[in-house]
């Protein structure tokens, strides 16, 4: 019997609306929920303030609540959606990047446990990819399980990107889903081989190397008549890039703006990313394939237990532990994932847990800081791949269909 990924947790009762304290967590730059306490029954004074007010700060209170943590709290919020609430997949391919552990395989279990007829897992390591087959096999069945086809492959390496999806687009005449996943979380400034800072070498970049080559595939499917969906994984912390940014160079990815800023910027990217592809790709002849963003909340993963530690090895202690308690697990983190790649209807949307469409900061509704963004991945792309990729195909070619 193969060793569960993650425990789920145990059905919680639901109270009524808590009282919460919160504070800003100085070592990730994210409010958290220190106390919460269940209001004592008491006679109330009449007031002038409205009815209304009350119940929408009390609304905006729940879906706080809903969208960051785990149990009872999910079940606070003003749109619901459940991993349950997956249609019926048959027939449909997908391809998920880190599906092999935390949010990932949470994400992937749900698309096979709902009769996904094929499912790609793009991940580097193969021994972790088998645990997780193995658990699918276990729980699913080994024909779920067979169903399973493991790429390996580092975001951060755009020609092996590139291999992935053309081996991909050659093995099959359709693809639905798209779940761009896998990244760095919150850790120290480092490059890649190419030069660039890794989290948006990752989170971004190599994200929009797959989907511009895999964007002809979906194309095609959802011109025989069905809907493509392509989800992005953000994150609130998006708030958290540096003020300043413009998108205007390499030097300024580049920069060491601080583990919490290099993580947010790459989430920002996330974001920004989904709402110029909705305006350049579905609102310009594709209305059938939509891509959004999402938050999954806050996740117990590997990320937030053991990778937080490497820039904050004193003060991760308090994302590791201190609010452990009432973290998702990696299913609940999965269910904006899920909604966004079964069953939205729209594009360009920032989606935060269950299923509820958020404004984003300031910045992420900037489309002209989304134009320099995506010119700037596409200048970086090409010329770091431009001796032995882009004289045979550049791998940013499929983007520019406005």
């Amino acid at each position: 019997m193969a060793q569960r990924l993650v425990a789920r947790r145990a059905n919680a009762t639901l109270l009524p609306a808590p009282h919460c304290t919160a504070r800003v967590n100085p070592f990730t730059g994210a409010a958290v929920v220190f106390a919460c306490h269940q209001p004592q029954a008491r006679t109330i004074k009449s007031t002038a303030v409205s009815k209304g007010v009350v119940s929408s700060t009390m609304q905006k209170l729940g879906d706080t609540l809903a969208e960051n943590f785990g149990g009872a709290f999910t079940k606070l919020g003003s749109r619901q959606f459940k991993l349950d609430d997956c249609p019926d997949l048959t027939g449909k391919v997908g391809v998920v990047t880190g599906g092999s552990q935390g949010i990932g395989f949470g994400v992937a279990y749900t698309l096979l446990k709902h009769n996904i007829s094929k499912l790609y897992i793009i991940s580097v390591n193969k021994e972790v990819f088998e645990g997780a087959r193995a658990v699918i096999s276990d729980e699913l069945g080994q024909d779920k399980a067979a169903r399973m086809v493991w790429m390996k492959c580092d975001l951060s390496d755009w020609r092996r990107v590139k291999e992935v999806a053309e081996m991909i687009k050659r093995d099959n005449d359709r693809l639905d889903i798209l779940v761009n996943n896998s990244g760095r979380g919150i850790m120290s400034a480092e490059l890649t081989s190419y030069g660039v800072d890794r989290h948006m070498a990752v989170n971004h970049m190599g994200h929009v190397v797959l989907t511009s080559h895999l964007l002809p595939l979906m194309q095609k499917t959802a011109e025989e008549g069905n809907i493509v969906r392509i989800s992005n994984q953000s994150s609130n912390l998006h708030t958290g890039a540096p003020k300043d940014t413009k998108f205007a160079s390499l030097d300024e990815i580049n920069q060491d703006v601080g583990p919490n800023a290099q993580y947010g910027r790459s989430k920002l990217a996330g974001i920004l990313y989904s709402r110029y592809f909705n305006r350049k790709v579905t609102q310009n002849g594709h209305p059938n394939v939509l891509m959004n963003a999402t938050h999954p909340g806050f996740v117990s993963t590997k990320q937030s237990r053991e990778d937080i530690l490497e820039p904050y090895p004193l003060g991760g202690y308090v994302m590791k532990y201190g609010i452990e308690p009432i973290k998702k697990d990696q299913f609940e983190g999965a269910v904006p994932t899920v909604f966004c790649a079964t069953k939205i209807k729209d594009s360009g949307q920032y989606i935060c847990p269950p299923c509820i469409p958020e404004e984003g900061s300031p910045m992420s509704q900037d489309d002209e800081l989304a134009d320099r963004l995506m010119e700037l991945t596409r200048n970086i792309i090409t010329e770091k791949t431009r001796m032995d990729s882009v004289e045979r195909g550049c791998p940013m070619d499929d983007v520019v269909v406005h």
